[in-house]
């Protein structure tokens, strides 16, 4: 056990039910798209078109699906440095995993109605909510070297804090853009995962550190 960590509850018993959680959940997206079921002539023309006409249900299950993975990712990245767990993180990670459960239904309601404010502002602070919650995590853990080793890099620390914040910045600006016009709303929902896949300072520390 590395310097700094005083003890405490495994995390073992947390990162496989995270893990469970997040495959259920990402299986359960593809149940949003239904398959058509045409009969008669042109039965590609028919299916084409049905299928064209669910076009939201496949950006949703698209975006969802990169976004659930982002968070499983950051989930996954901040246990690399968290050595152990106590009450108060078990519960943050409960409520986590809570709003992660909740993308399916957030996804399939703005699906169901992509040009619809309350529908886009459901799906955006749902997912505002579970960055809000997986921010707090890491916070807890990793401020004043509670839950992580002494050593670990300041800068590290300060980087993943804004990682795990940036994105929510855009889900907040889509619910903003939905009373101007939907499809602005749309386009920032997709910059975010986007911008967030892109390579950044913090990957190069966890390159640095994962090589150490």
């Amino acid at each position: 056990m590395q310097a700094g960590y005083n003890g405490g509850l495994s995390t073992f018993r947390i990162e496989n039910l995270s893990d469970s959680i997040f495959s259920i959940v990402m299986t359960i997206l593809i149940l949003g798209i239904k398959v058509p079921s045409v009969h008669g002539k042109n039965v590609s023309a028919l299916l084409l078109r049905e299928l064209s006409s669910q076009w939201p249900n496949f950006f949703c299950y698209a975006l969802s699906f990169v976004v659930l993975g982002i968070f499983w990712i950051s989930h996954h990245n901040q246990f690399h440095y968290i050595k152990g767990s106590d009450r108060i993180l078990l519960w943050l990670n409960i409520f986590f995993l809570m709003f992660v459960s909740l993308i399916p239904f957030s996804a399939q309601l703005f699906a169901g109605h992509p040009w619809a404010i309350f529908a886009i502002g459901v799906y955006g602070a749902n997912l505002i909510c579970a960055s809000l919650l997986l921010y707090l995590h890491w916070c807890y853990a990793a401020d004043h070297h509670r839950l992580v080793a002494s050593d670990i890099d300041p800068e590290l620390v300060l980087l993943a804090k804004r990682r795990i914040l940036f994105p929510s910045l855009f889900y907040a600006a889509a619910i903003l853009a939905a009373f101007f016009h939907p499809a602005l709303s749309f386009l920032l929902y997709t910059l975010a995962p986007i911008l967030f896949i892109l390579p950044s300072r913090i990957d190069r520390h966890w390159e640095k550190t994962a090589s150490a």
